[in-house]
Parts: structure tokens; sequence; C-alpha cells
């Protein structure tokens, strides 16, 4: 062997009694050195897998308490109501179909656009209608000539028979002709009017006031009567806002609803914001829906401004009274669990309590805290993941800085 390979240094050396037991030094030291690296290397991997096994919340450096927003509860008077998803619609909407058949010849208004009661919106073609009533007409005075002419007869016969000139049977035959002959003539008025009003509903006219809708066919087209859906009209003030409630929300607020009952109702528009005018109950069912469990409902809005629209989602809220003695906690705050609701609460030493509550309805952002808790009370509201009972804490406002941990030394360079 000419030459001892160093693996672990990569150098080469020359073969030979010196040269060999400083070679074997040289690599004892080596090994020894390398499995201090590894065995320090795998009890830092130990100890790291260790503490990320620990279910044990991590705690700030040294004494230092954690920082929360705490809040200083006090009785406050909340509005007794309940809120549902609702939907408007129009107070009127009404379907635009012909009473007439018939080839549409043109349309009277501008699509979308207001219209009055009787309001010219459609012109079917009036000329068949014409002719018939024309023909009516005709026949009308072809019932009266007849009709004087029975009269003049009944009348003639009359003075005969008086004067014993002809038999009572003729004079009840012109008596007969004559009643016959006038309820031609009756017949006959009545289809020129019915004449005569066909020719009218040639003329499609708006039955109420409100916004008009598409126009459902073209010029030229042919409809039918009583059943082309020409167009549509819907009213749109007041505005109705359909919605129902179940009967736990029910029992929150007094059971069933009926006019009465309730006080106001408001709206909460799809952006959140409260519309600008209250509505009034105007329907509340007698009964309870035994299919869905709910009760339905309707409230009429003014909406001279057509801030709203038919169809449109809203919530609606129904008050019917106040509950005052009642606490208001923002919805972060409180926790749920198998046990029910709770809150973490601070004692005179600022550790952490767990506290039971009875939670009723939301308000805004809070929840309405009906027991468990009594004035004076400091709740926490943030931080809450990182609680646990009987934890020291360092409270401050909410909106204000707390006292952070101190930062590591700044580094200095030196120069050597």
């Amino acid at each position: 062997m000419q030459a001892i390979i160093l693996s672990k240094r990569g150098l080469t050396m020359p073969a030979g009694s010196n040269y060999k037991n400083k070679c074997h030094k040289l690599l004892a030291a080596i090994r020894s050195k390398a499995l201090i690296i590894l065995a320090t290397g795998a009890m830092g991997i130990v100890l790291t897998g260790c503490g990320k096994g620990s279910s044990a919340p991590a705690q700030p450096p040294g004494d230092m308490a954690l920082p929360v927003s705490v809040i200083e509860v006090q009785p406050a008077t909340v509005p007794v109501s309940a809120e549902a998803v609702a939907q408007t619609e129009g107070a009127k909407e009404v379907e635009i179909r012909p009473r007439v058949g018939g080839i549409l010849l043109k349309r009277l208004y501008e699509e979308g656009a207001p219209v009055k009661a009787g309001q010219s919106m459609f012109r079917i073609d009036p000329v068949p209608y014409q002719y018939a009533l024309d023909q009516a007409r005709a026949q009308l005075a072809e019932q009266r000539a007849r009709m004087a002419q029975t009269e003049r007869e009944e009348k003639r016969l009359h003075d005969l028979l008086t004067n014993q000139a002809i038999s009572q049977r003729e004079y009840d035959n012109a008596v007969s002709d004559s009643a016959i002959a006038r309820a031609a003539q009756q017949a006959a008025e009545a289809r020129v009017r019915d004449a005569e009003r066909n020719l009218s509903y040639t003329l499609v006219t708006a039955p109420v006031s409100g916004i008009s809708g598409r126009f459902q066919f073209s010029e030229g087209a042919l409809v039918e009567a009583n059943s082309s859906l020409l167009t549509t009209i819907v009213q749109l003030t007041p505005i109705w806002v359909r919605f129902s409630l179940s009967d736990n929300e029910l029992a929150q607020i007094g059971g069933p609803l009926t006019e009465q009952k309730v006080r106001k109702v408001t709206l909460i528009l799809p952006d959140g914001t409260e519309y600008g005018k209250e509505g009034e109950l105007n329907f509340a069912a007698s009964r309870i829906d035994p299919t869905l469990g709910t009760q339905q409902l309707r409230a009429t809005f003014d909406n001279s401004d057509n801030q709203l629209l038919p169809g449109q989602f809203v919530r609606a809220r129904v008050t019917t009274g106040e509950r005052s003695g009642v606490f208001l906690v923002p919805q972060i705050a409180v926790q749920t669990s198998d046990l029910g609701k709770s809150v973490y609460t601070l004692d005179d030493k600022n550790q952490v309590t767990v506290r039971p509550v009875v939670a009723g309805q939301w308000i805004g952002t809070d929840w309405i805290i009906l027991e468990g808790l009594k004035a004076g009370d400091k709740v926490v509201v943030d931080n809450i993941i990182k609680l646990r009972p009987g934890a020291r804490v360092s409270p401050h406002a909410p909106g204000e800085m707390p006292l952070g941990p101190p930062g590591p030394p700044a580094a200095t360079d030196k120069k050597t």
C-alpha cells in the first residue's frame, strides 16, 4: 500500500510508520468530533419534536401576562324583535291581456315607464269589430221597424174587436206578435251594446297606475282574447314585503303575531343599511303552516322614491316591545360548546374565569345576554383562543394598544 487515504478529510499521505501513526490519531479525532455533532443534532430534533407535540398553549416570555381587550358590561334596554328573510312585491301586480283577439297594430306606451290608470297601451285592429257593430245596429233598426208595425196592428185590431168586427183570436195573435217583436228588439239592442264593447276593447288601457313592464309580443302579431299576455303593470308604492317566522322565533317575541301586537316593522337592505321608512303589518295568518311550522306575515311600506323593487330580497325586523336588564356582549366573546354558551370574565387579580351565560338573539354585532352576568363584570373580547381558566392577563380597553413584550437587544457590529 503506497498511500493511506484519509477519506474524512480528503487528504493523501505517503506510507510510513510515523505517517501511519499520525494518520490513525487524526482519524480517531475526526470520528469523536463527528459523533458529538450527530448526537447534538439528534437531541435537538427530539427536543423539537417533543415541543411540537405538546398541547400546552404558548405563554408569553417570562412572567409577562397575555394582553387582552376587556369591556365592563352594564344593564341595557333592547327591543324585543325578530328578523327573517323577506321578499318585496308590488301592492298591485296586474297582467295586461286583451279582451278581444286580432292583429296587434301598435304599442302606445314606453316600456318600463310609469303609466296612469286609463292610459292607452295597445291598439288591436278595430275593423272587424266596427263591421260587427254596424251589422248589429242594422239588425236593431230592422227590429224597431217590426216592433212599430206590430204595435200599430195591435191597436187597429183592438178597435175592431171593440166593434165586434173581428174575433178575439185575431186580436190575441196581434198581441203575441207585438210581444215577440218587442223581445227581438231587446235582443238586437243587447247585440249592439256587445259590439260597441268589443270595439272599445280594441284599445287596451291600463287598469291601474304603476310601472309598465316589457312588451311580450311585437307589432303585427296575432293575439288571443283573454289568453295572450301583453305586458304587466306593477304598483311600487305602497310596496308589500312578505316573510314568515318560525315557532321558536314567535316564542321569543311573545307568541303568534297580530296587527295589534306589532309596534313597528323595519327593513334591512341587502347592503346592511336600514330602510329609512317604517312599515306596518297588514296581514298575519290566522294559523301556523303545518308543513313549514311558520306564520305567514306581510307588511306594507311607503316607496314613493322607488328605492325598492318587486322581487328584491331583504330582511324584515318585527318589534313587539322592549326588554330591560340585559347585557350586550360582542359576538366574538361568546363561546359555544356542548354545555351551552359562556364568556371569559376577569376577577380582581386579573385572572380568567369561565362564566356560563344564557344568550337571547343577536342585535347588530352583539349577543343579548339574558342570564349569567351582572353589572360591572369584565368580559374578555379578544385573544379568546389563547386563554385558559386561571390564566393571568393584562387587560386594556378595546382599541387601545397593549403593552407588548420587550424585544431582543439590538445587535452591535464589532470590528476586529
